[in-house]
């Protein structure tokens, strides 16, 4: 796990800003405190600040180069097969046990489509200097994040926003549509970023620059091809846990007491053993967002050592700190215990296993029963679908954790809208029309290979937004600030194929992650296996009454978020006196709009509104 940066001047001219690299190398030392090596030519530059996961000897650090040093690799994550690109190489001179070195015969023997061999969680940067080249790629579901923007004619790439924001030469306009995607949505669909001159590297995508522009190339698609052979669910899993708890240093995983994260446990335990493997878990206060209970027990059950921590809102103000710092406006409140959770866990281990994904593959949001229960609702007379939303209106406001008026009122409110629409809605952050004049609600489902099967299609939608563009991007950067390497196993694409060739069929009735279920019945306790659909929830509507109170005052003071007529200040104030009184619970919005606003000002960017 390391972080990459880089320059490149394509058709040879000599680097204009050169020593502006080294402070992009320092901002990115929290993804790699090990190591830090550069390469550096005349029109081009490659460094690397590596975290040492795999072979641990000064040797595995990056760059590496090929013998005759005209190509140059550097590489964000980890190569999950590279025993076996490994032995097809093996005539190729190694200098390291490294999973990364495997890229370069790789790449030799075939070039840039070669990469797509590929099996991991990776941001790589390949330098070509025999063809004059830079290529840029990213793995399949978006879990190790690369940006690029031009200066000067150059192009200039870092695994974090903020890194190329060291530089003064790169600009800081602001995407205002971005923004409001972000304010919407609590995210941006790539290849765009809040910052109109920096651009993600699609997920799934190989990038070629050469000459004054770059093309990019997609070498993946999640919903698998119709004649894809079938296998077993249970053989994908147990496979991707041991290839991914492969590491020499301690490993570790994030449970919460749910399904996903019980399962992922109990699988890497088997493979370990549960006295290697330490398990980690955050909790409130607030007993009904506090689930450390069903963890502690989970890791007694299994025999694994365990270690748990609180999350109060006095540490809200310097986590929104040190993340704002990645250079992105991170609106997903988790983010918040996310980086409680690697702090502490980074004292005992360099890599954590993770959840991420069950949820999108196999039909585990409850907005997924949503769509199945519509047309039962929909055949309802109007008369009373009206009465219904008046009725659920009026329901007391709670700021404990999904409470039922929440549930209930996002189901009324959007369940006679489009499918896209009413899914968008229900995901969404809770601005109101009067907050957010120009909200847009269309969804990308032009795609001819999006599942006809509505709650297929949402799977799919949330696959390539929220999934890619908000948690992944919450678990990597909250684990890297505190230089812990997060890893992925649901996201193996196997087992992603297993789950998209599956479908909607996942959701029926009132159950949810019927496959999933299949698999965890015989290897966890009734205990984890009877639990409803809990989730990483933040009491952030208690908060903003309580600890966050004054910082919420200043941040959203009248005016203050009157962003190019994006957001109505005065719409803000109601929605805060609102919340204030009791009236409604605009948690959600209001912390969105306190993260974005906190960004503007760490960045100095309310002066570009």
């Amino acid at each position: 796990m390391c972080g990459i940066y880089g320059m490149f001047a394509p058709g040879g001219a000599p680097l204009k800003h050169p020593d502006d690299a080294e402070a992009i190398g320092r901002a990115l030392a929290h993804r790699g405190p090990d190591g830090h090596g550069q390469c550096r030519y005349r029109d081009a530059l490659l460094g690397v600040t590596r975290l040492r996961v795999m072979d641990l000897d000064p040797r595995a650090d990056q760059p590496f180069t090929d013998p005759d040093g005209q190509v140059v690799l550097a590489c964000n994550g980890e190569i999950y097969n590279a025993p076996a690109l490994r032995q097809r190489y093996a005539a190729f001179p190694f200098c390291s046990r490294s999973d990364a070195e495997v890229i370069l015969p790789l790449y030799l023997d075939r070039g840039a489509p070669g990469l797509a061999d590929l099996e991991g969680m990776f941001a790589i940067a390949v330098l070509d200097r025999r063809t004059g080249v830079l290529v840029l790629a990213r793995d399949r579901a978006g879990e190790k994040p690369l940006f690029t923007t031009q200066v000067d004619g150059e192009w200039w790439f870092a695994s974090e926003i903020g890194a190329l924001l060291q530089s003064g030469a790169v600009a800081r306009d602001l995407d205002l549509g971005a923004l409001g995607a972000v304010l919407q949505h609590g995210y941006v669909r790539e290849p765009r970023t809040p910052l109109a001159g920096v651009r993600k590297v699609p997920a799934g995508s190989i990038v070629t620059v050469r000459g004054a522009g770059g093309t990019a190339e997609r070498y993946w698609d999640p919903i698998p091809p119709a004649d894809l052979p079938r296998a077993s669910l249970d053989d994908l899993l147990c496979s991707a846990v041991a290839r991914q708890v492969r590491a020499d240093v301690p490993v570790g995983v994030f449970t919460s007491g749910g399904l996903d994260s019980s399962l992922l446990a109990a699988l890497a335990a088997d493979v370990v053993g549960p006295a290697r493997l330490h398990s980690f878990t955050v909790g409130f206060a607030e007993r009904s967002y506090d689930e450390r209970r069903y963890a502690e027990r989970l890791a007694a059950t299994l025999g694994m050592p365990h270690a748990s921590a609180e999350v109060t809102g006095e540490e809200v103000p310097d986590a929104l700190e040190v993340l704002a710092a990645t250079g992105e406006p991170i609106a997903d409140p988790a983010a918040i215990p996310t980086l409680v959770l690697s702090r502490m866990a980074r004292r005992s281990i360099t890599v954590a296993l993770s959840g991420e994904g069950a949820d999108e593959l196999f039909g585990g949001y409850p907005t997924y029963l949503g769509h199945r229960l519509v047309p039962a609702w929909l055949r309802v007379p109007r008369p009373l679908r009206a009465a219904v939303r008046a009725g659920v209106r009026a329901l007391p406001v709670s700021y404990r954790r999904v409470p039922l008026r929440f549930l209930l009122e996002r189901f009324v409110e959007a369940a006679e809208a489009p499918w896209p629409e009413r899914h968008l809605r229900w995901f969404a952050n809770g601005l109101p029309p009067a907050a957010l004049p120009s909200s847009d609600w269309s969804a990308p489902v032009a795609d001819a290979r999006v599942p006809q099967d509505v709650v297929a299609a949402a799977m799919w939608l949330d696959y390539t937004g929220p999934l890619r563009e908000r948690l992944l991007i919450k678990v990597d950067r909250a684990t890297m600030r505190a230089s812990l390497e997060a890893r992925a196993p649901y996201l193996d694409p196997a087992v992603t194929h297993a789950a998209f060739a599956a479908g909607g069929a996942q959701v029926r009735g009132t159950g949810t992650k019927l496959l999933l279920r299949k698999v965890a019945r015989p290897r966890l306790p009734g205990f984890i296996l009877r639990r409803r659909k809990r989730g990483l929830s933040v009491p952030v509507g208690a908060w903003l009454n309580g600890p966050l109170a004054t910082m919420a005052d200043r941040l959203l003071a009248p005016g203050r978020l009157a962003l190019a007529g994006l957001v109505d200040g005065s719409a803000v104030t109601r929605l805060l006196a609102e919340h204030r009184a009791g009236r409604a619970d605009h948690g959600r919005a209001l912390w969105t709009l306190l993260v974005v606003q906190h960004w503007l000002v760490h960045w100095n960017l309310e002066s570009e509104r």
